[in-house]
């Protein structure tokens, strides 16, 4: 007869933990991918300030190129932040805008700005502390 131990399972609390600080993770993740582009950021600031057309874009966000902005535009319209929208003119205007949705992202940004301003300093020179603390044990080895 063959005697199976059992380890003891972790408690639920646990368990459900661990669910939960994956899942915010994941969500974190995921938003923060929704800006992790080079120009989302700065797009979502300029039509922070209200509609605008391409070339108003192009102009304000400046040295981003043609590509770069409409690629930027057609992924943040496809994750529901901004719309577009084509008058029937001739030529045509298209204009763009923030959501309700890209809107709600305003106060996540300026208090990441806050931060910024408040502890960017820190950050910085912790990152000269580190690299003169690599480049001297590199020099040491």
């Amino acid at each position: 007869m063959a005697v199976h131990t059992m380890q003891p399972s972790p408690p639920p609390n646990r368990e459900r933990r661990l669910s939960e600080r994956s899942r915010s993770a994941r969500l974190i993740r995921d938003t923060v991918c929704l800006l992790s582009s080079k120009w989302s950021v700065d797009l979502l600031l300029a039509l922070g300030d209200g509609t605008r057309r391409y070339h108003e874009l192009l102009e304000d966000l400046e040295p981003i190129s043609e590509k770069v902005l409409t690629q930027t535009l057609r992924a943040m319209e496809r994750d529901g932040l901004v719309a577009r929208r084509v008058h029937a003119e001739v030529p045509p205007r298209v204009e763009y805008a923030l959501t309700p949705l890209g809107a709600t992202l305003a106060p996540p940004l300026k208090a990441l700005g806050s931060w910024s301003v408040a502890h960017g300093k820190r950050v910085d020179e912790a990152r000269e502390r580190f690299d003169e603390r690599a480049a001297r044990n590199k020099r040491a080895a």
